[in-house]
C-alpha cells in the first residue's frame, strides 16, 4: 500500500510523527481496565478501516518493529473506544476538543503515568496526520494537541562490581543451560542488547576473528558493537558446547539464532527477562531487568571516556538526544574534565 504520508525519521519536539515512529523503548500499553471505554475500532467502520490503513502504513512504509506496531494499535484502540463512548462515529467527525478530552481521560480517569500519557499523545498525532496526508479527513483536528511535560528518568543502573556478580551468578547450580545464561549476560552487557535483540541475533552476525557483534534494532537499523574478552570467550564457549547439543543439525528449527532455548528453538524475549531477574536475584542485586544492563554499558561507556557520539552508534539511537541521558552518571568526573581543558582554571 502506498501513501502520501511522510516518513518519521528523526524525533523532534515539535514533530510528534516523529517522536512516535522513534520511540526507543516503547512502554506496553496497559490492557483495558474497568474504566477503560467500552467499544473498539472493529464497532465502527469508519475507524475499522482509517486504522487498518494506519497500521499498514507503519507496517510496511515505516518499517517498525511488531512490538512497536502492536503498541501503536492499542493506543489508537484505547482512542477509538473513548471516541465511540462520546458518539463520535467515524475520524472525519472528530474535533480537538475530543482529543483533549481524550487526554484528560487517561490522566484523570486511567490514572497513567506522564510518560505513557506521552506516548498517546504522540501516537494520536501520527494516526490523525497520516489520515489528513492521505485525505482521509479534511483537517487535522490533533494538529495543536500539545504534549504533556514528560519527566526524564534517570536510568537505572549497577555498579560495575555488581555487574561482575551479575554475569558471574551462572554456574553448575543453575541448571544445565548456565553456560548459555552466562554467555547472555556477558554479551548483553558487552553489546548492549536489548532483550529482543538477544532473541533475534543470528550466528552469522557473530565475528569470532574480530570479536565483533553486528546487531539489527528498531527500525532495521545495524550497528557494529566490538566485544570484549570476557563475553567473546564465554559466547565461544557456549557455541562450541552446548548449542550443538540443543540445535543437533536442525538450524532451520533453530531459525539460526544464536541463542536457543533447551529444545533447540529460537529464545523469546520474555525468556530472556526470565533469566535476567533469575540471576539478579542469584546476585542478591534488585530492580534489574534487561535494560538496566543496557544502561550500565552505555553509563561505563561514559565514565571511562568514551565520547556521545560513540555511545550513540553502539546503542543503535537516531538521536544523540535520545543518549544525553546517560551524561547525568559521572558528575566526579566533571572537575576533572574542566581542570584538564580550562585555560584559566585554578590547579
Amino acid at each position: 500500500m502506498k501513501s502520501t504520508a511522510p516518513l518519521p525519521t528523526r524525533p523532534a519536539r515539535k514533530n510528534a510523527a516523529q517522536v512516535a515512529a522513534k520511540v526507543a523503548t516503547p512502554a506496553p500499553a496497559p490492557a483495558a481496565t474497568p474504566m477503560a471505554p467500552k467499544g473498539t475500532a472493529a464497532d465502527s467502520p469508519g475507524f475499522t478501516g482509517a486504522m487498518r490503513s494506519f497500521l499498514t502504513y507503519i507496517r510496511v512504509e515505516c518499517g517498525l518493529a511488531p512490538a512497536t506496531i502492536a503498541t501503536y494499535g492499542r493506543d489508537v484502540d484505547d482512542l477509538v473506544g473513548d471516541l465511540l463512548s462520546r458518539g463520535v462515529k467515524s475520524p472525519a467527525e472528530v474535533e480537538p476538543a475530543h482529543l483533549v478530552e481524550h487526554v484528560r481521560f487517561l490522566s484523570r480517569d486511567r490514572s497513567l503515568d506522564p510518560a505513557t500519557i506521552v506516548r498517546h499523545v504522540s501516537t494520536v498525532r501520527v494516526f490523525f496526520r497520516f489520515l489528513h496526508a492521505n485525505r482521509t479527513i479534511p483537517d487535522n483536528p490533533a494538529r495543536l494537541l500539545e504534549r504533556p511535560t514528560k519527566w526524564r528518568k534517570i536510568p537505572n543502573i549497577i555498579s560495575p562490581s555488581q555487574m561482575r556478580k551479575l554475569v558471574e551468578a551462572p554456574s553448575h547450580d543453575h541448571g544445565e543451560l548456565w553456560v548459555r545464561d552466562r554467555a547472555i549476560l556477558e554479551l548483553m552487557y558487552a553489546a548492549g542488547l536489548r532483550a529482543s535483540e538477544v532473541g533475534t541475533v543470528r550466528v552469522n552476525q557473530w565475528f569470532p576473528t574480530i570479536a565483533t557483534l553486528s546487531v539489527v534494532g528498531k527500525g532495521n537499523k545495524q550497528r557494529m558493537v566490538p566485544v570484549g574478552g570476557a563475553a567473546a570467550k564465554a559466547l565461544e564457549r557456549w557455541l562450541g558446547t552446548q548449542r550443538p547439543d540443543l540445535v543437533k543439525g536442525n538450524e532451520a528449527q533453530a531459525d539460526h539464532r544464536l541463542f536457543v532455548s533447551n529444545r533447540g528453538k529460537p529464545l523469546e524475549r520474555v525468556a530472556v527477562w526470565m533469566l535476567v531477574k533469575k540471576y539478579a536475584t542469584v546476585a542478591g542485586l534488585h530492580d534489574v531487568h534487561p535494560h538496566v544492563l543496557r544502561h550500565s554499558f552505555a553509563t561505563d561507556l561514559l565514565r571511562g571516556g568514551c565520547d556521545l557520539r560513540t555511545v550513540q552508534e553502539f546503542l543503535g539511537h537516531s538521536s544523540v538526544v535520545t543518549t544525553q541521558i546517560y551524561t547525568h552518571v559521572d558528575k566526579s568526573r566533571l572537575r576533572e574534565v574542566v581542570t584538564k581543558f580550562h585555560p584559566r582554571f585554578d590547579r
